[in-house]
């Protein structure tokens, strides 16, 4: 079973002149991730677990059926969201898949949000029950008081009443479950933004997005899926990267991958892992691969493609793929409401160093104008996709005016500035906003500068991106202090805080003190003023 969407004869124009998108009216992530390949192949492995259990198809689904009856005599129900606070693990998945069984919308969170970070999320997408370990169990019961919603805490290492032990509920429920037979348009997923422009934002997205990452998969990874493929990703499975752009494919060709947490990314324990299992299928941020280049590869390794994704990768680096791992790095494109759009293949030839690759089969991209209208090749302009792709979003969670305000026309604004050449290359410019890109992740200012000012000696902070040759950025934060107050030691509480409240990937990497900030006319921040210092 190929289950492959775009036609491919090795040529890109053709394969996008040829595409067509079919979706079937009903359709279930859950059931073609899963129950599909466990209902004609139970015992074809999924997931692979160093040093613990392999786990089949058949075993996913009988655990996620159970867990979805566990979930149901909790009150859950079609719409519902259920929130998943752990780090790469088989119970990502089964709670996923338990949750889209009964037609409720599955909330992936990061396992390094802080207390803040975490309560914004579940507060604002009403979550009813979440699953988590020993550490997620500590900061939500921290802030219990703020999740008004939040019924029912499941912990994977047990626990005490009122924190239900989640394997133990598995083993008393029954297996038998008839599934909500869902549209392909009904809710599935919400995973919300960095907060680039104003408070995060929960991005909702129908059943169909698995769909819509397919043809890029297909296409970045050389043909996927081919004999012997096994995948793997450093990335955290909250992310979008990480549980979209590879985990959940995956499990949609029937390919096996290695489910493993890294706690700090080791290029070197990187490479030992991919050489023991022979991995051979990855996405792996640009910064894991500026770290492996700089590590002894194993003789073992044996690698077909690499996907990356959310920064610029250098002709070096790809020719370094090319040379001594023996496998393309091909560049991927897209943002959480609409991901996977553009891409380079260089076994077809589409490669060029310092652009993104052409759009994907199924997908319309342009560069367009404030008004909306197309550039010429080669103007900048901002990055569109139109509507119709699968992978684009159905909404902002409770904020209708954003939604619209994201639209012009037909077209999906990105926020990114780039150019499309004659050839139909994308090169990516700048944002229009203030991301901060930094190991891969897109960080927003605004989570960090309310932590910042919720501290009682800053009256105003500002934060930004300052240019880093392994990130690519890193963050710099620039306070104003109450009168009086002793900077002295300052800097180290504040940055520990954002790193406690919020989470370390988005913490100052220095913080520095301002008399006073850049300002607008209208008492807003000019974060630009500060970068051009």
């Amino acid at each position: 079973m190929t289950r492959a969407l775009v036609p491919w004869n090795g040529d890109w124009d053709d394969a996008r002149a040829a595409f067509r998108w079919s979706i079937p009216p009903v359709f279930n992530i859950a059931e073609r991730c899963c129950d599909s390949w466990a209902l004609s192949d139970p015992d074809r492995v999924a997931l692979i677990v160093p040093d613990g259990r392999d786990w089949t198809y058949g075993a996913l689904k009988e655990a996620s059926d159970r867990f979805a009856n566990v979930l149901r005599a909790q009150g859950i129900g079609p719409g519902d969201r259920v929130a998943v606070l752990l780090p790469q693990a088989p119970e990502v998945m089964i709670t996923h898949f338990a949750a889209m069984k009964l037609g409720a919308v599955s909330l992936p969170l990061f396992t390094l949000f802080g207390t803040e970070a975490l309560a914004y999320r579940l507060f604002d997408s009403g979550a009813k029950a979440v699953v988590t370990h020993s550490e997620g169990v500590e900061k939500l019961t921290a802030i219990s008081n703020q999740t008004p919603d939040l019924k029912a805490i499941f912990s994977i290492e047990g626990g005490v009443e009122p924190i239900r032990d989640f394997w133990a509920d598995i083993e008393r429920a029954s297996s038998q479950i008839t599934p909500v037979a869902t549209a392909a348009e009904d809710p599935a997923m919400m995973i919300y933004t960095s907060g680039t422009t104003g408070d995060p934002k929960g991005v909702l997205h129908a059943h169909r997005f698995l769909l819509g990452h397919l043809p890029c998969v297909e296409m970045h990874h050389e043909g996927l899926p081919q004999p012997r493929d096994l995948g793997w990703t450093p990335a955290d499975w909250a992310w979008i990267g990480g549980l979209m752009d590879l985990a959940m494919p995956c499990l949609y060709y029937g390919i096996p991958q290695v489910v493993t947490r890294m706690r700090k990314f080791d290029p070197q324990s990187a490479f030992d892992l991919i050489a023991r299992h022979k991995i051979r299928n990855m996405f792996l941020p640009p910064t894991a691969l500026k770290l492996m280049r700089d590590v002894l590869v194993p003789d073992a390794v044996d690698i077909r493609s690499i996907g990356s994704g959310g920064e610029s990768l250098g002709a070096d680096l790809l020719e370094w793929g090319r040379e001594v791992l023996g496998a393309p790095i091909n560049e991927l494109y897209g943002q959480t409401e609409c991901n996977l759009v553009i891409t380079s293949r260089a076994g077809a030839g589409v490669l060029r160093p310092g652009t993104m690759g052409k759009a994907v089969p199924g997908h319309d991209v342009a560069v367009i104008d404030g008004d909306g209208n197309p550039v010429a090749d080669g103007q900048e302009g901002e990055i569109a996709v139109r509507r119709g792709s699968a992978s684009m979003f159905l909404k902002y969670w409770n904020k209708a005016e954003k939604t619209a305000e994201k639209f012009t026309g037909d077209w999906m604004r990105t926020g990114d500035l780039g150019t499309r050449d004659e050839a139909g290359y994308f090169r990516y410019a700048s944002r229009d906003d203030d991301v901060i890109t930094s190991a891969g992740y897109r960080i927003g200012p605004t989570e960090i500068e309310t932590c910042l000012t919720a501290h009682p000696d800053v009256l105003r902070a500002a934060v930004i991106g300052e240019p880093d040759p392994l990130r690519t950025e890193i963050v710099v934060a620039y306070v104003v202090l109450r009168e009086g107050v002793e900077w002295e030691g300052l800097s180290d509480v504040l940055i520990d805080r954002v790193r406690k409240e919020v989470s370390p990937h988005v913490a100052p990497r220095r913080i520095e003190r301002r008399e006073s900030l850049p300002m607008t006319a209208t008492g807003k921040i000019m974060r630009r003023a500060l970068r051009q210092d």
